[in-house]
């Protein structure tokens, strides 16, 4: 059975950093895109960065870019996502997910985590 295991998430004032990290089990990990999404109150789960298996590329949404970056350490089966310059409108639940293909969209991923409440006080 796969599992996502988040950590790293906290408060956090404006302008603070913070580095998620997502550890795969029973995934073959090395060949599965990740990604992580995010989910404020009342709102839509939203995608924020993804990588492909060989880390060679790496795709964010427009709100993150220049602040946020994802890496991913194959030989420890290990996903990260580090936040600089946060604000409070990222204060949401950051999910990790798995696919075999990169993609954007949330329905392409087929294997989540728990989620990690990242909080930004202002």
């Amino acid at each position: 059975q796969v599992q996502l295991v988040e950590s790293g998430g906290g408060l956090v004032q404006t302008g603070g950093s913070l580095r998620l990290a997502c550890a795969a089990s029973e995934l073959t990990f090395s060949t599965s895109a990740m990604a992580w999404f995010r989910q404020a109150p009342g709102k839509e789960r939203e995608f924020a960065a993804a990588i492909t298996w060989a880390g060679g590329r790496e795709y964010y949404a427009n709100s993150v870019k220049g602040r946020f970056t994802i890496s991913r350490d194959n030989a420890k089966n290990t996903v990260y996502l580090q936040m600089n310059s946060l604000k409070p409108e990222d204060t949401a639940v950051y999910y990790c997910a798995a696919a075999r293909l990169v993609t954007t969209q949330r329905h392409g991923y087929a294997y989540w985590g728990q989620g990690t409440q990242v909080t930004v006080s202002s």
